[in-house]
């Protein structure tokens, strides 16, 4: 377990900062993005990220390429919402989600407005979804952006503070303990069991809100 550790933050940590932050904020961008957050995982390129942090400053620039990267990924799928319209649905990824999702999409933005665009980005599909569906239902980007970036800066500040927390425990422990990599482990399993947690309590807390237009 150490050795394979070793391997993986070794090869993190050998490469150069600008490009892992550059890296990270490119595939949190792609994420959020129009639909494409259903196919590259954010989530964990990031966490994979923040095992190269090595210092304070380091930590700032990744929180920060995870932060700005989601805004213009959700940027870019506002606007293309409000300009592309429903058309976008018919897309070749729009039919590949179904209409179902676009359903529930609009449900919870309907009922919940800014609120369900906060609470969409901790929520599998939905964090794809919702801002087109904002853009395309005429919500203000001045709006929009108030809502989503306090919950982009607390999922940045999360996943990247976890990922160097884990990665920096295991390095003080692994020259005395042969079985530190089970506390790396530890850590991140901890942490997405909190997340799959928090998931599953708002999929359930807005559940009526995303599911009111199916049984009108």
């Amino acid at each position: 377990m150490n050795t394979l550790l070793d391997w993986i933050i070794g090869t993190v940590q050998q490469m150069d900062p600008v490009v892992v932050t550059l890296i990270a904020g490119l595939a949190i961008l792609l994420e959020t993005s129009i639909l494409i957050g259903l196919v590259v995982p954010g989530d964990s390129v990031l966490l994979i990220a923040a095992t190269g942090v090595t210092s304070w400053g380091m930590w700032a620039g990744l929180v920060a390429a995870g932060i700005i990267g989601a805004l213009i990924g959700e940027t870019i799928g506002f606007w293309l919402g409000r300009l592309l319209g429903e058309p976008i649905k018919k897309s070749w990824f729009g039919r590949k989600i179904g209409p179902n999702d676009w359903v529930k999409a609009e449900a919870f933005l309907e009922n919940r407005g800014g609120l369900a665009v906060f609470v969409s980005r901790f929520l599998p599909v939905f964090h794809s979804l919702v801002p087109a569906t904002a853009g395309i239902a005429g919500m203000s980007y001045r709006k929009f952006m108030a809502w989503t970036a306090p919950a982009c800066i607390i999922w940045a500040l999360a996943y990247v503070s976890v990922g160097a927390l884990a990665t920096a425990s295991y390095q003080q422990l692994s020259q005395q303990l042969s079985w530190a990599g089970y506390i790396f482990i530890a850590i991140i399993v901890l942490f997405f069991v909190v997340v799959w947690l928090v998931k599953r309590w708002l999929s359930r807390r807005f559940a009526d809100d995303i599911t009111t237009s199916d049984a009108d």
